[in-house]
């Protein structure tokens, strides 16, 4: 299974059991941005226990790895939890969005563009994985999060809010970040 079937076909599973999602991290990155390369699929899920069967039902253990006591334990949480297809080792980190006033806009937000020919998805919009980025640049995670930010600046500009951005990142304690960022793309 490709990158892109498996995206299909969690899209198709998503919206099948009534999720709203959005592909965020370095596929919507990519989307927006700079390809490089990844092996995994980043979505936000607004998963509630009565879709968890449902949804995983849709990863039978035969073709697909997922432990259902971290997804319920994810769901409580707000956190996160992994679809593996061992075949090709291609992974989905699954995150339950946060109910935070921040994490309920991004989703709010989020569009529907074209995934693959005669198919489309939901993708988190380009500030939002901008700021997703910074975050997890802050907590030290990979400096391909900010290479990611420059990315999508330099090739979706333009397009891309500026000001929701800067009033996110100030909100959220990323300015000083966000303003080291802008220094270097204007």
């Amino acid at each position: 299974m490709t990158q892109a079937e498996l995206l299909r076909h969690l899209v198709d599973a998503l919206e099948a059991v009534g999720v709203e999602y959005m592909i965020g991290g370095s596929q919507a990155s990519m989307y927006y941005g700079e390809p490089r390369l990844t092996r995994d699929v980043d979505v936000v899920v607004a998963l509630r226990p009565e879709h968890l069967t449902g949804f995983l039902a849709r990863f039978p253990a035969s073709e697909f790895y997922v432990d259902e006591a971290t997804a319920r334990e994810a769901l409580r949480t707000s956190g996160q939890f992994n679809i593996v297809h061992p075949g090709s080792g291609v992974k989905i980190d699954v995150y339950v969005n946060p109910d935070t006033p921040y994490d309920r806009t991004r989703l709010a937000r989020r569009q529907r563009l074209p995934l693959v020919p005669g198919a489309e998805a939901y993708f988190a919009r380009p500030e939002d994985v901008i700021l997703y980025k910074l975050l997890y640049s802050r907590q030290g995670e990979s400096d391909l999060h900010l290479r990611d930010v420059l990315g999508i600046l330099r090739v979706s500009g333009p397009e891309v809010d500026r000001g929701y951005i800067t009033e996110w990142a100030d909100r959220l304690g990323l300015g000083m970040i966000w303003e080291q960022i802008r220094k270097q793309v204007d």
